[in-house]
């Protein structure tokens, strides 16, 4: 027999399923970049009364947990990607989410790859990108979390703020380490925490920086530069690791990570890899870009797997996940904290709300 939270949540989700998404995937003629940008900007001018009611009705039960000097509120957040330049920064706690991670930003504002870059596969439930870093760049982002009076710690939008920060197309990788260092320095007065972005696949060269050496350099300095702009409590310092390395890749990282002082991992983002992909859905397979969603499930917990056994970092699984189960199966691999960006689009509110009312680190499941 169904829980009263379960059925409560499949009511949300039927409503997502039967009426929103529908709507919502044809508008502007099915362009996904379209439909999230107008989403996104429709959600970030919704008035605060009605952000009220939102909350108490699907915002509630969330589940708390203090990790690298930060609590969260709840273990469920929105990935980087759904909101590049906080625009809708002040209704995702409403929504339920714990925290929300925004950007990637990079130092220099760049419109990114050439249209079309987002694919949706409806059948797969997934998404294939090659957005390119697209955003309004670092300083832009710190002057809308300004004028939001986000402060770090605050608490203003109800939830921690994280920052991905990426390195800018133009930029040699030669000086990826002062491109970096600049969106730091300048974001660090706002974020909770600074993600380092150096996995995605749509920037020429980014992913080599996840080499040994590579990652050593640039968290080192990034540390150490968090370090002395506030000796007594510097900003966290997360990296956000590939689906698509090796074991031994991803040791040589995680020993990088600890040895500079990062606080913690997230992992993964989007594959270059085209496995699970429908039948119906091939004719999009040839798209480069990272693909998301459900063809990542399996791949991102196994790599969330070996990561808990190999470090004592807190680890952020990401990648994959469309259902609470799988949330849940994120935890009991030893995830202290989730995000979503394609289970949000497929599955809307109902995901999120599912998660913070079914699943609970350790549990398996209430």
């Amino acid at each position: 027999m169904p829980s009263a939270d379960e059925l409560y949540v499949r009511a949300v989700r039927y409503g997502y399923h039967g009426v929103i998404r529908p709507v919502l995937f044809r508008m502007h003629g099915g362009d996904p970049e379209k439909i999230h940008g107008q989403l996104v900007s429709t959600m970030g001018h919704l008035p605060e009364s009605l952000l009220g009611v939102v909350e108490r009705l699907i915002g509630q039960d969330r589940d708390p947990v203090d990790i690298a000097g930060i609590h969260f509120p709840g273990r469920v957040g929105v990935a980087a990607g759904l909101d590049k330049d906080a625009v809708a920064a002040c209704v995702w706690a409403s929504l339920g989410f714990g925290f929300a991670e925004l950007g990637t930003v990079t130092r220099h504002a760049q419109p990114g790859n050439p249209r079309p870059r987002l694919f949706r596969l409806v059948k797969s439930e997934a998404i294939i990108n090659r957005m390119g870093f697209n955003n309004n760049g670092a300083e832009a982002m710190a002057v809308k979390l300004d004028d939001a009076g986000v402060r770090r710690g605050n608490n203003r939008l109800g939830a921690p703020v994280g920052v991905s920060v990426g390195k800018t197309k133009k930029t040699p990788l030669g000086e990826a380490v002062p491109d970096y260092l600049f969106s730091l320095e300048t974001l660090a007065p706002y974020a909770d925490y600074i993600a380092i972005n150096v996995s995605s696949p749509n920037t020429p060269g980014l992913r080599s920086l996840q080499s040994q050496r590579g990652i050593e350099e640039l968290t080192g300095a990034l540390v150490s530069r968090a370090r002395e702009l506030d000796p007594g409590d510097p900003v966290p310092i997360f990296v956000k690791m590939a689906p698509d390395l090796s074991a031994g890749q991803v040791d040589d990282m995680l020993m990088a990570c600890e040895s500079t002082g990062i606080s913690g991992i997230i992992a993964t983002n989007t594959t270059v890899e085209r496995g699970g992909i429908a039948p119906a859905d091939r004719h999009l397979a040839s798209q480069a870009g990272g693909l998301s969603g459900r063809p990542l499930t399996r791949t991102a917990l196994e790599r969330v797997r070996w990561i808990t056994r190999h470090t004592g970092l807190p680890v952020v699984g990401v990648g994959g996940i469309m259902t609470p189960a799988d949330a849940q199966a994120m935890f009991d691999a030893g995830a202290r904290l989730v995000q979503l960006y394609t289970g949000f689009v497929f599955e809307g509110p109902a995901l999120v709300m599912g998660i913070n009312k079914l699943c609970r680190p350790g549990s398996g499941g209430r």
